[in-house]
């Protein structure tokens, strides 16, 4: 991994074999990132992905190479325990053109281009709610 601070953004360069899940926990806790806006492009090795159906996320896990075309998000703070939570969606293409997308679970990259926007005097709180969600509270 690769990294850049600048005074609010921080660039990274995730590299071949990398899990991108575990390369932002890290980046938040060695850049005390709290609450960001994250975004990103690049090529997935694998990819584990969810849709949310109203009581529970349903997951797939994708096997083969497929190019991110956008990927969105942000990173909040567990309300509990303080650890970081990374909030994802994908969208995601394959070599026949096709596109898929969901709430990512996790990945390992290929290669990545990854941007995080740290919020200043906005507080982003995960908070269990009654679905099952850890909701956004702005604080």
């Amino acid at each position: 991994m690769i990294i850049k601070e600048g005074n609010s953004t921080i660039v990274i360069r995730i590299q071949d074999g990398e899990n991108l899940m575990e390369s932002l926990k890290k980046v938040c806790k060695n850049y005390k990132v709290e609450s960001a806006i994250v975004s990103g492009v690049g090529l997935f090795k694998s990819t584990e992905l969810a849709y949310w159906n109203g009581s529970e996320y349903v997951t797939t896990k994708i096997d083969k190479m497929m190019e991110v075309l956008s990927l969105e998000g942000n990173i909040g703070t567990n309300e509990y325990d303080g650890e970081p939570v990374i909030h994802l969606h994908v969208s995601l293409a394959g070599e026949d053109y096709t596109v898929i997308g969901g709430h990512l679970m996790d990945a390992i990259v290929y290669n990545g281009e990854i941007f995080i926007n740290k919020l200043h005097n906005i507080t982003l709180l995960r908070k269990k709610e009654p679905s099952g969600l850890n909701g956004l509270i702005p604080a």
